[in-house]
């Protein structure tokens, strides 16, 4: 009898977790056709207004074909009154150039005048002024030549030729001042004063300063060949890089234009490097179309296809470069049961495929049923913290064996 009603037990048990999958399943029927209902308001929504716009469409073209039969003869008429209008013009046109020239021609020939005769008149005036300036200089000058001779002669006893020969100058050489003679003077003796004692080790300072020099230059080219294979190296990295990087991104465009139509069950996404044609300088652009959607950037989604859109995108890159360990926190928050399904079957095949072992943070009670162990923290007593970890796999295997 107790066996029986162990066994019974369990048969109710099991009828309690299948009414309770059916009402669940119920509960996401009853939303989908909802859903489904709303969609069909707004789609024959859509239908009344592509016809009213239609129509509107109609009427505004037979206006148009009515203003273009009116109009049919205008442009006869204005071609006509155009050409008259050009020819008149052209004709006026012509005219206003001929007399523009000519009365251009002849002010210019007057204003040509005018300068020719002011011009003349400036030159006279200062050919005059010159003329006396010059008779007047030249008076001066030579009563200054005289008297200059009859100094030198008297000072020292040599004429003006003499003197010329002795300090090197030719007579048609104009000797400098003797204010400037005795500021050339001063000046040498000032450079002469600042040049100081004699530095009898400037020849080893000198030999020293070559050898730095030297030293200095072989730095500099061993500096300049380090600068160009350095930046030999970073080309070659840069170029590197920019292949693995594609090789890399292709592959995780592929994976996550598969996980998402896995996550979706349809739809098509895809990744796009935009604003550098480097794709080390690249942006990142995810373009996505959930099934029966248009495509659009991330941005525009919803929370949910938002959050399903980026875990396609995180397991791609597992998918790509596989790890030891991947931690999950609340990603499912937003999903509601079914995508939640969704995640946990793509999470199972991953974790076999690639060898990863996730670890999922979540409050959801699918995820949880779903996963092969539970670590939890529960308050027995009061202020009293415990740690609880029940192994699922274990459990389900252990009721299969029974």
């Amino acid at each position: 009898a107790r066996a029986e009603v162990e066994g019974l037990r369990r048969v109710a048990a099991e009828a309690r977790g299948a009414r309770d999958a059916l009402r669940r399943e119920a509960e996401m029927r009853a939303r989908r056709s909802e859903m489904l209902d709303r969609e069909a308001a707004d789609w024959r929504n859509r239908v009344a207004t592509a016809t009213e716009h239609l129509e509107s469409l109609g009427q505004r073209q037979g206006a148009l074909a009515a203003q273009i039969a009116a109009a049919a003869d205008a442009p006869d008429r204005l071609s006509a009154q155009a050409e008259a209008l050009a020819e008149a013009l052209e004709q006026g046109e012509t005219r206003r150039k001929t007399a523009a020239d000519a009365l251009a021609e002849a002010e210019n020939r007057a204003a040509e005048a005018n300068r020719t005769a002011r011009a003349a008149d400036q030159a006279l005036a200062e050919a005059r002024e010159s003329r006396a300036a010059r008779l007047a200089a030249a008076e001066a000058a030579g009563e200054a030549v005289r008297q200059a001779a009859a100094a030198l002669t008297e000072n020292s006893g040599v004429g003006p030729r003499e003197a010329f020969e002795r300090a090197g100058l030719s007579e048609t050489e104009t000797p400098p001042r003797p204010a400037e003679v005795q500021e050339r003077v001063e000046r040498l003796r000032r450079d002469r004063d600042a040049l100081g004692a004699v530095n009898l080790r400037a020849e080893e300072e000198m030999t020293e300063l070559r050898d730095q020099l030297a030293e200095m230059e072989t730095e500099r080219g061993d500096l300049e060949q380090a600068i160009a294979r350095l930046r030999q190296a970073i080309y070659s990295l840069n170029r590197e890089g920019r292949s693995r990087l594609l090789e890399a991104f292709g592959q995780v465009n592929d994976h996550f234009g598969r996980l998402f139509g896995t996550l979706f069950e349809g739809g098509e996404a895809r990744l796009a490097l935009i604003e550098s044609d480097d794709p080390l300088q690249a942006g990142l652009e995810i373009t996505a179309r959930p099934p029966g959607k248009k495509p659009q950037v991330l941005s525009l989604l919803s929370g949910g296809e938002q959050a399903l859109t980026a875990l396609a995108l995180i397991f791609a890159v597992f998918l790509t470069n596989p790890a030891p360990i991947c931690v999950l926190d609340e990603v499912d928050a937003p999903l509601d049961d079914a995508n939640v399904d969704r995640f946990c079957r793509l999470v199972q095949e991953i974790a076999g495929e690639a060898a990863t072992r996730f670890l999922v943070i979540t409050h959801h009670a699918l995820t949880m049923a779903r996963m092969d162990r539970l670590y939890g923290v529960t308050m027995a007593e009061q202020g009293v913290s415990q740690l609880v970890s029940v192994d699922l796999g274990a459990a389900r295997a252990l009721r299969a064996v029974g």
